[in-house]
């Protein structure tokens, strides 16, 4: 009873904050709202307003429950942030592409993102367990979370429908891991609907956000196989992204451009 109120406790709190986030946001729009909205396809307004929002809803919810997970997936989200400001305009999706820039000595905003969320996991990972190959092993899940999410982002409200289901088994764990899965999944939640509706976009600060709370999820709650069977999966997932992000971006066609970057 006392896990299944922490549990309902933890998902009220991401949602509500993350509501309330956005609609401070959006109120105030620090710095104008041309930074913060930007036309679709339909020429519909779309506001950037979810994604620090549910970022920082989810680093606060996931802090109380363990400080580490909360720092990482604020540092993760700050690396999602970079790039949406960044990375506006650069045509490259996925790892390869910014290893190959950088081999050719360009440093990409996503090659920083990629270091930045890679070294965050692996931090949190060494903070929540206490053996040292299950300290790597969470970093790896944590790091590939957060980016296996982000490569769904491709199409409205896939991002947080791909939390949502790959979240809910999480609230069948015990402790920790359970209180960080309803986490993220009450900011996914709450970030849905406008998301589906096309008022909105979590970009890859959210995307990397609550893809770093799934994997603090897994990595406080999970025994040594159960870290190890995510990790294959998650890094299996992000090597083949092209893939992936080809078949979240199946179904209803919609182009949502922000700036000269843009989510499809």
């Amino acid at each position: 009873m006392i896990d299944k109120a922490r549990r309902t406790g933890a998902f009220v709190l991401a949602a509500v904050l993350t509501r309330a986030g956005t609609a401070a946001l959006r109120a105030e729009a620090p710095g104008g709202r041309a930074r913060w909205e930007r036309r679709n396809h339909a020429g519909r307004a779309v506001g950037l307003y979810a994604g620090p929002a549910s970022a920082l809803a989810v680093a606060v919810g996931a802090g109380r429950v363990r400080p580490a997970a909360g720092l990482a997936v604020l540092a993760v989200g700050a690396c999602g942030a970079y790039d949406d400001v960044a990375g506006a305009g650069d045509p490259r999706r996925g790892f390869r592409a910014h290893l190959a820039a950088l081999r050719d000595g360009e440093a990409t905003s996503g090659a920083v993102k990629l270091f930045g969320v890679s070294a965050a996991g692996l931090a949190a990972g060494a903070l929540l367990r206490e053996r040292p190959l299950d300290k790597v092993l969470a970093g790896v899940v944590i790091a590939s979370a957060a980016h296996c999410v982000n490569l769904v982002d491709v199409r409205p409200g896939r991002a947080a429908a791909a939390v949502l289901a790959l979240g809910a088994p999480g609230l069948l764990r015990e402790g920790a891991g359970a209180e960080l899965a309803a986490t993220a999944l009450g900011a996914a939640a709450a970030v849905l609907p406008d998301d589906l509706g096309e008022r909105t976009m979590i970009g890859d600060t959210g995307a990397h956000a609550l893809g770093a709370a799934l994997g603090t999820a897994v990595a406080a709650g999970s025994g040594r196989a159960g870290l190890v069977a995510h990790a294959v999966a998650f890094v299996a997932a992000t090597v083949w992204g092209e893939r992936v992000s080809a078949v979240a971006r199946a179904g209803r066609r919609s182009r949502v451009t922000t700036g000269t970057h843009s989510c499809e």
